[in-house]
């Protein structure tokens, strides 16, 4: 049995492990922009992911001591917002994360069911708590459950012909060498208290962050997705070395695909997060990711996914009852693919790794829509016109699809397709794909539609031309 290296071990264990990171510093892989396109080809046809936020804290569901922390927002966070030490949270904490066996296989086959092409998982959120099993720390799930978590949850990813990303975070609330007085822009357990085991080093961290990394890029098989979390002006870029964390990834996972968080970030969007994406460079991630609000706007040439969570919590929390209606995700899902853009929407499993119920509905409920209209999702690209008042378009070469909200009261649809020869409009929902009528005219075509709308929430029709 090998013998683990514990961040608790001390100084001169962190020290080792700093000489040991010295000896390989990985280069960038370059790329053209034809090889970086057939990298990105099966993310830019998904569409649509599943993220999972899971941990020691969804054991806690929103609870501590047993009172609730809160009704609304990040229960992930829980560690932060109640200023407890790593002690006081694990004690807490551990004896209620208790895996069920087969979890994971839940939660493979539910996103196939909803029509998912990728699931992102929590590799380690930051409360420094790692599902996979790692050399460097005994705070992990092999150490407290004698599980392999990761292992567990990829291979059922895998199983189901799905795509699998990690979810990492940069910030550590655990390690004693993470120094969050020079992370000051960042959130941490015991900000404005001075550090229980003296001054911290905060190269030794980072040195402990890339071991774990090329762990996770190593043990596991291929790897697709690389999802980190966060910077922000002042801890960014250099402050994580993140270009060798990001070489890294690419020489170990040669088709990996990165998000940009490893660089600053603006804070999440309140009005409109278009602004992300403008603010977008190549060499800081292969795209970008608008948080909980959907951006007015897509940008040609920018790769983005919008991360959104069902209630107002990424991890569980039982006093959070704000549930996104079915409606609301589905119109959510549409409204993001018509301007160029990925949904990754989230569950926040229990302890145990159970998916609450109203997850569950509401993820078979966008199954059901995606089995008759994943044509319209799948594959495609942005809408070549405004956005109509009804609805919205997304569009394939020779085909435009018109995904209508609000069903016409007078049973005609205006389509600005101008110049081109209609052969064939259909609805999704007709298995028999019968002709509706079309018209012609001055500002494009004129589709003459059922009195009564197929599909409450949006009802897709298909335009070949």
């Amino acid at each position: 049995m090998r013998r683990k290296i514990s961040p608790r071990s001390g100084l001169v264990a962190a020290i080792a492990l700093a000489m040991i990171g010295s000896l390989f510093v990985p280069t960038a892989v370059a790329e053209t922009q034809e090889e970086r396109d057939a990298r990105m080809q099966w993310w830019r046809e998904a569409r649509f992911g599943m993220f999972v936020h899971w941990g020691l804290y969804s054991g806690l569901a929103g609870t501590w001591n047993d009172k609730p922390v809160g009704t609304r927002g990040g229960m992930e966070w829980l560690q932060q917002r109640v200023r407890a030490d790593t002690w006081e949270y694990a004690h807490q904490a551990v004896p209620k994360f208790q895996p069920a066996e087969g979890f994971a296989k839940e939660w493979a086959r539910l996103a196939k069911e909803a029509g998912c092409r990728y699931v992102v998982f929590t590799t380690k959120h930051h409360d420094g708590f790692g599902l996979f099993d790692s050399q460097y720390t005994t705070y992990d799930a092999h150490d407290l459950v004698g599980r392999d978590l990761c292992k567990e949850i990829t291979d059922a990813i895998r199983a189901e012909g799905m795509k699998v990303g990690y979810y990492h975070s940069v910030i550590d609330w655990h390690h004693p060498q993470y120094d969050y007085d020079k992370a000051n822009q960042l959130p941490h357990p015991l900000r404005g208290r001075p550090s229980p085991n003296g001054p911290r080093n905060h190269d030794i961290y980072v040195d402990y962050l890339h071991h774990q990394a090329r762990e996770l890029f190593s043990n596991y098989g291929r790897l697709d997705v690389i999802w980190w979390d966060y910077s922000k002006e002042g801890n960014e870029g250099p402050f994580w070395r993140s270009d060798e964390l990001m070489a890294m990834a690419r020489q170990l996972q040669p088709g990996i695909i990165s998000n940009n968080r490893l660089y600053h970030i603006p804070d999440i969007e309140r009005d409109d997060s278009s602004d992300r994406l403008r603010k977008w460079k190549p060499e800081h991630g292969d795209f970008t990711t608008p948080e909980q609000t959907i951006p007015s706007t897509g940008i040609p040439g920018v790769d983005w996914e919008v991360c959104m969570t069902m209630n107002t919590t990424w991890g569980y929390s039982e006093h959070d009852d704000a549930w996104k209606s079915n409606e609301t995700l589905i119109r959510n899902l549409v409204d993001i693919v018509s301007k160029g853009g990925n949904y990754l929407l989230n569950i926040g499993p229990k302890g145990d790794g159970s998916i609450p119920q109203q997850s569950i509905d509401s993820m078979r409920a966008i199954g059901n829509w995606m089995a008759v209209n994943g044509e319209a999702i799948y594959a495609t690209s942005a809408s070549p016109f405004e956005q109509p008042a009804w609805g919205r378009y997304t569009k394939k070469p020779g085909k435009l699809y018109a995904h209508v909200f609000a069903w016409p009261a007078d049973g005609q649809l205006s389509i600005p397709l101008k110049g081109q020869r209609v052969a064939k409009a259909y609805l999704l929902a007709d298995a028999g794909r019968t002709a509706l009528k079309t018209q012609t005219t001055s500002d494009g075509v004129t589709i003459q539609l059922p009195s009564r709308a197929p599909d409450a929430i949006a009802s897709v029709i298909a335009i070949e031309y």
